[in-house]
């Protein structure tokens, strides 16, 4: 498994909140709202995006821009125009789930598209401490770009669904792109998994973060010692291996405990613990909170 595949395991949008909007200038919108993520770009035209507390940056056609939230941004066709629309009071109102076009100004100028993940558990907390908080990625044309515009218009069964791959793919070529960068600063974690001795031994533990790992078996499948492991893995992650194995575990549990279905029992079990105590006592100390508290703030978003 590749370190993009890895990191993008488990992501899939639901019932994400799309817009469409046509505007000319001067025009700006602003965003504000819970989205744990929401990808933005343009069809046709370029925009600025300025998120509070960052430099404004620009957004060419093909262009996306993703904005860890909640992070307020603005979309204008200049840094200095004011927001002529608040999507928390018109256009995109409240976040309600579903699809919002509007329109400042003709058809012929930028048409703007925005995604969101809205739903708790949709985007792994692993996936979102990867990234900045805000940061546009040049992907140049983008046929999913198109497909969202020509998407969004429509209005036929089981749009709500191809809307959510859509963006769900659109992520992806956008992230593949921007780990490739070097103004990426990807988790060191990612960064060790293309080691030839580091990357076997945490490919077995995010493959199977229940087996009861010891150093000699994660150093087995890297075919080195366990002095030689421990040494190069620790010097790469920045923690030793089975340190890395309960964090790993308690990020994972993390994910899980936001489904309606689990229960602190079952997560226990899906991450190696036969002992809800022990698994409750592991994750309070790495996550700072206990595990059914976790649950119910995630169950509440």
């Amino acid at each position: 498994m590749d370190a993009l595949t890895d990191l993008l395991r488990g992501v899939r949008a639901q019932s994400a909140l799309m817009c469409r909007s046509s505007a000319s200038p001067p025009w700006a919108v602003r965003y504000a709202g819970p989205a744990s993520l929401t990808a933005v770009m343009t069809s046709h035209g370029d925009a600025w995006l300025v998120a509070d507390g960052h430099q404004p940056m620009r957004l060419r056609a093909g262009d996306v821009g993703l904005i860890r939230g909640p992070l307020p941004f603005v979309l204008a066709d200049d840094p200095a125009t004011p927001p002529q629309v608040d999507t928390s009071l018109a256009g995109c109102d409240r976040w309600i789930v579903g699809t919002r076009t509007y329109r400042l100004g003709d058809e012929g100028g930028t048409r703007v598209l925005t995604g969101s993940y809205e739903v708790e558990g949709s985007i792994s907390d692993r996936l979102l401490n990867a990234l900045p908080q805000a940061f546009v990625v040049p992907c140049g044309p983008c046929p999913t770009v198109d497909l969202l515009s020509d998407e969004i218009a429509k209005d036929q069964p089981g749009q709500e669904s191809v809307l959510d791959r859509l963006l769900d793919l659109l992520l992806v070529f956008a992230l593949r792109e921007w780990f490739d960068r070097p103004e990426a600063n990807p988790p060191a974690w990612y960064r060790a998994l293309g080691d030839p001795v580091v990357g076997p031994a945490l490919r077995a533990i995010h493959d199977e973060p229940a087996r009861t790992w010891t150093v000699g078996e994660l150093a087995d499948r890297a075919k080195v010692s366990r002095a030689v492991l421990a040494k190069r893995f620790t010097a790469q992650v920045g923690v030793p291996p089975l340190t890395y194995l309960t964090e790993w575990r308690m990020s994972v549990a993390a994910d899980l405990l936001a489904k309606p279905d689990a229960t602190v029992h079952s997560v226990a079990r899906a991450v190696g613990y036969r002992d809800g105590f022990a698994f409750s006592t592991a994750f309070k100390r790495v996550r700072g909170v206990r595990p059914s508290d976790h649950r119910v703030v995630a169950l509440r978003a």
